[in-house]
C-alpha cells in the first residue's frame, strides 16, 4: 500500500505549469537538461500555442517538466509502488523509474517526436476525443480512423486523417456526444505511425537501459512489469498501437495504491483517477504552489 504515480502526455503543457519549478534546487538538474534541449527561453515562447504544441518541442518539453517536477519532491517521498505514464508520458516515467537519467529522457521525448513527424509527412493526421454512452463502440464503426487511446467505454481517443475526424465529430456532436480535436498534428497510437515506432525501437536498441527499480505499467499491455526487453519493446510499440489507459489505471489501483500522483503538467490523469477510483485521492503537482505542499499533502494521505 503506498503511492502510485502517473506522468502526463501531450496536451498538458500550458504557459504557466508548474511555476515553482525554477525556485526548487532540486529540480535544477532537470530543468537544467530541458534549457539545453529547448531553450532558456521556453517560458515565454510557451504563450505562443503553435511553439508550445509542435510535436518537436512538446514531447521534450513534457518529459523535462514532468521529471523536473518529480526530482523536486523524490528525496521526500516514499518509494512509488508503481509509475505508468500516458502516451509521450511514458519516456518520463521510465526515467522516473530509473531506466535512463533525464538527458536520455529528454532525447528520447525529441528523437520520438522527430520519428512520427516523419512518419506522418504525406498524411495530414490527428486525434479527436470522443465521449458518451457507446463511445468505444461508435467509434470503432467507423472505418475511415482508429482507437488510439481507450480510457474507458465511455471516453476514448480515435486518430485519422483530419479531414475523416472532422466529418465524423460533426456527425457524432449531432448525435449527442462530446467531440474535441487534440492539438496533436499526427495520428498517435494508430498504424500511420508504424514507420516510427520501427525507427524509434531502433534507436532504443542501441541503448544500454537499466532495470526498472519500480514496476512500471505499460500503455501498450496495461500490465506492470520489471522486465527490461519487454519494456523496451512496450516503450516503441505503443507509438503505432492502441493505449489501453483504463488497464493502466486499473492495473495500479490493483498495487494497492492509497494515493496518486499526477507529476507533470494539468490535470487530466488526476481527473481520470477520481472518475474511475473515487475512493482513493488523486491530486496534479500542477494543483500546488509548492514542492512543500505537494509533500505535506501525499505524506497526509499516506500516514
Amino acid at each position: 500500500m503506498g503511492l502510485g504515480l502517473l506522468f502526463p502526455g501531450q496536451g498538458a503543457q500550458h504557459a504557466q505549469m508548474l511555476s515553482w519549478l525554477e525556485g526548487t534546487t532540486a529540480a535544477a538538474p532537470a530543468m537544467a537538461s530541458l534549457v539545453r534541449q529547448i531553450g532558456p527561453d521556453w517560458r515565454v515562447r510557451a504563450a505562443d500555442p503553435q511553439w508550445l504544441h509542435a510535436n518537436s518541442i512538446a514531447q521534450p518539453l513534457l518529459a523535462g517538466v514532468s521529471l523536473a517536477a518529480w526530482q523536486a519532491v523524490a528525496r521526500q517521498l516514499p518509494v512509488p509502488v508503481a509509475i505508468a505514464g500516458y502516451s509521450v508520458g511514458e519516456i518520463a516515467a521510465f526515467s522516473a523509474a530509473g531506466m535512463y537519467d533525464v538527458d536520455t529522457a529528454l532525447d528520447l521525448a525529441a528523437r520520438r517526436a522527430e520519428a512520427m513527424n516523419a512518419a506522418a509527412r504525406g498524411h495530414d493526421g490527428g486525434l479527436l476525443s470522443v465521449q458518451g454512452p457507446g463511445a468505444e463502440a461508435l467509434t470503432a464503426a467507423h472505418s475511415g480512423m482508429k482507437l488510439a487511446i481507450r480510457i474507458s467505454p465511455e471516453h476514448v481517443i480515435v486518430g485519422g486523417l483530419t479531414s475523416e475526424l472532422s466529418s465524423a465529430a460533426a456527425l457524432w456532436t449531432a448525435a449527442g456526444f462530446r467531440c474535441k480535436q487534440l492539438p496533436i498534428a499526427v495520428a498517435s497510437h494508430t498504424p500511420w505511425m508504424a514507420d516510427a515506432a520501427h525507427a524509434f525501437a531502433r534507436h532504443l536498441a542501441t541503448l544500454a537501459l537499466k532495470p526498472p527499480a519500480v514496476a512500471v505499467i505499460s500503455n501498450f499491455t496495461g500490465m506492470p512489469s520489471r522486465q527490461l526487453q519487454g519494456l523496451r519493446s512496450a516503450l516503441s510499440g505503443q507509438i503505432a498501437a492502441t493505449i489501453r489507459w483504463d488497464d493502466c489505471l486499473d492495473s495500479l489501483a490493483e498495487r494497492g495504491v492509497r494515493c496518486v500522483l499526477e507529476v507533470g503538467p494539468g490535470t487530466a490523469l488526476a481527473a481520470m483517477w477520481r472518475e474511475r477510483y473515487p475512493e482513493i485521492p488523486a491530486r496534479s503537482a500542477d494543483e500546488f504552489r509548492s514542492a512543500s505542499g505537494l509533500v505535506e499533502w501525499v505524506l497526509q494521505r499516506l500516514a
